[in-house]
């Protein structure tokens, strides 16, 4: 029997109107760091039957870093610049795979890069805005990462459920989906404070 918690979430996702989906890379790649294909067929899908239901989506991805690890062999701690080169080289692969995904349906995808600075410069943050809306207008699924290529230490948000929760901020969302390895809400890293 579904728990009270169940219910609640299912009635708010059914309820929402626009909608941000975060896809964390733990449950995207595989340990090999390729992508895990059919989990995301089945998410496509998913997200494919909300969206003819009339609910506007936004997915924030991550995963670019650890699929370029891979094409690089790249291994172990990754210094900033080697961060920013994976990123570069997985990137193309992560929307590849995404697009795949969604071919089926006859989704147009479309790859959005944001820094941190997007969202707290005025004029960057209303042109983001103003983007996201003419997307979802003509029907496009905006597919959004960190730009990591360009993004310095002290610019970047460190983690994509922050970009996440800006982007639901920007398109005024009804609800942001965490999709993740980690079970449950945590008040601190459980990573590293268990």
């Amino acid at each position: 029997m579904p728990s009270e918690t169940s219910n609640d979430a299912r009635s708010a996702l059914a309820a929402a109107r626009r909608l941000v989906v975060k896809v964390g890379s733990a449950i995207l790649c595989a340990e090999d760091g390729a992508v895990k294909e059919a989990w995301l067929a089945t998410l496509a899908e998913d997200i494919f039957r909300l969206r003819e239901g009339g609910c506007d989506i936004v997915i924030v991805t991550s995963g670019a870093i650890a699929l370029g690890r891979k094409r690089l062999g790249l291994e172990g701690l990754l210094r900033l610049d080697e961060k920013q080169a994976a990123s570069a080289a997985g990137q193309a692969a992560l929307v590849g795979a995404w697009q795949r995904a969604f071919d089926p349906f006859g989704v147009n995808l479309a790859q959005v890069l944001l820094t941190l600075e997007d969202t707290e410069n005025r004029r960057r943050y209303l042109n983001a805005r103003a983007t996201f809306s003419t997307l979802l207008e003509l029907g496009a699924l905006p597919v959004v990462n960190e730009n990591d290529t360009i993004a310095t230490a002290e610019i970047r948000y460190g983690d994509n459920d922050r970009l996440a929760a800006h982007a639901a901020q920007i398109i005024g969302a009804d609800l942001l989906l965490i999709l993740s390895d980690i079970d449950g809400v945590y008040d601190s890293d459980p990573r590293k404070n268990a």
